[in-house]
């Protein structure tokens, strides 16, 4: 079972990028296969011009497709999810995220901004036929702060968040897979009886 990880911010050391590689790397060192994006590294004239042949955008619907959970990662301007993230998703096909956990995850100056990704991010994921919404992990700027060595310092809450989001995507994951497992065994207990029916 695969985690995608999709880092929506234009900037490189933002707070929201940094939560999501924090989080990448917790559910890496739980053994949880993680593939990491970030749509910095897409080409913008690709992102721009929409070119859905291109190989950096074919790559990265492939990659959503075999993922079995999203986080999806942006920081929160003028009320309303990154720019470049939503020029992203708009490439992706309209059930991109069917039958697959998202983890929301957001930056953004004060508490009030959370709103935006009730009423701006979340319409766009249902849309793309995502049904699996979990708890957005957000931190604000006061709870995310830039220490000496260009990282950031978790405040006690939004590690806690951190921590429940982590969980929630192991255990949704494990789930999955059984039910993966579980269809997988009947569809084949149904082929060999209908082998076994042809063949009496």
């Amino acid at each position: 079972m695969t985690i995608l990880t999709i880092s929506g911010s234009p900037s490189a050391d933002s707070r929201s990028t940094f939560l999501v590689a924090t989080l990448a790397s917790r559910l890496h060192d739980l053994g949880i296969d993680t593939r990491s994006l970030d749509v910095r590294d897409i080409p913008a004239h690709d992102l721009l011009h929409a070119r859905f042949d291109s190989p950096a955008i074919v790559d990265f619907v492939n990659q959503v497709q075999r993922a079995d959970a999203v986080i999806i990662g942006t920081p929160i301007y003028k009320a309303a999810y990154s720019g470049v993230l939503k020029a992203l998703l708009d490439l992706l096909p309209q059930t991109a995220f069917h039958d697959k956990l998202i983890l929301p995850v957001a930056t953004g100056g004060s508490a009030a901004h959370f709103l935006a990704v009730d009423y701006a991010l979340k319409p766009v994921l249902s849309a793309l036929g995502a049904r699996h919404i979990l708890s957005t992990v957000f931190a604000t700027e006061a709870q995310l702060v830039r220490n000496a060595n260009k990282g950031y310092v978790f405040a006690d809450e939004v590690r806690v968040r951190l921590e429940d989001a982590i969980d929630q995507l192991a255990q949704g994951v494990a789930s999955r897979e059984r039910r993966v497992s579980v269809t997988q065994a009947g569809a084949l207990t149904e082929r060999r009886q209908a082998l076994a029916a042809g063949g009496a």
